[in-house]
């Protein structure tokens, strides 16, 4: 089995999750890829990695990228979940059925791939989970209705995660970005952040690896926020 670290990146073609894949293929873990566009798959390529496909809504693809994940590099050391855009509107317009697309987009997506690595990590003795969540989890704003509810929901997942798993080596935090320049820049939104600009995808992915590395293996149950103050009396 290679001893070179392995990161699988989901909903990883564009924005933070790229972003993330970049860093972590910087940091010499050779990366694996999955989005749904085809771009994570043109990613893996050139970071020399390994890249599928298809949705992390799809159990059959995510099993797809583990599989193939193992049998090419052995190992695998670091999930990093990242998500799509779940649906938006008023919130008592939000159907049924875009409710549980919403829970699909911002908790399943976790839930889906841990299932996968966590025997993995197990048999490893390591490992971590990083989820990029957002920075209205815990102060929502009517704005992001399914991802503030779904996420809030997650920050309690990883917490018994983290209880569950701690005293295995295995990890989970979430990292909760704020207006960040993957999104469309507008003035008010700038000038709500104490540190009047948007922060960078890069930044988001620094703080990614930060959590993935060793530096941090005494920390798991966490919610990281990357907002430029935004957030700060919550």
């Amino acid at each position: 089995m290679s001893q070179e670290k392995v990161a699988i990146v989901t909903a990883g073609g564009s924005g933070m999750g790229a972003a993330a894949a970049r860093r972590l293929a910087a940091d010499c873990f050779k990366v694996a890829i999955l989005s749904s566009s085809g771009k994570g798959e043109a990613l893996a390529a050139e970071l020399g990695g390994y890249g599928v496909t298809g949705s992390n809504r799809s159990s059959d693809d995510l099993s797809r990228l583990v599989d193939g994940t193992l049998e090419r590099f052995g190992r695998i050391d670091v999930l990093v979940n990242s998500a799509g855009h779940g649906p938006r509107a008023s919130i008592l317009d939000i159907s049924d059925e875009q409710w549980v697309t919403g829970m699909d987009v911002y908790l399943l997506n976790v839930i889906r791939p841990t299932r996968l690595v966590v025997p993995v990590m197990q048999e490893q003795k390591s490992g971590t989970i990083i989820n990029i969540s957002t920075a209205w989890a815990f102060e929502p704003s009517a704005m992001f209705p399914t991802s503030a509810v779904f996420r809030a929901g997650l920050a309690s997942f990883t917490k018994i995660f983290a209880d569950t798993y701690a005293a295995q080596n295995i990890r989970m935090n979430n990292v909760l970005p704020g207006w960040i320049d993957s999104l469309p820049v507008t003035e008010e939104r700038r000038d709500s952040v104490p540190m009047q600009r948007y922060g960078t995808s890069e930044e988001v992915a620094a703080t990614i690896a930060f959590l993935a590395s060793d530096g941090a293996g005494y920390i798991t149950g966490q919610n990281i926020k990357v907002d430029g103050g935004l957030t700060r009396h919550v």
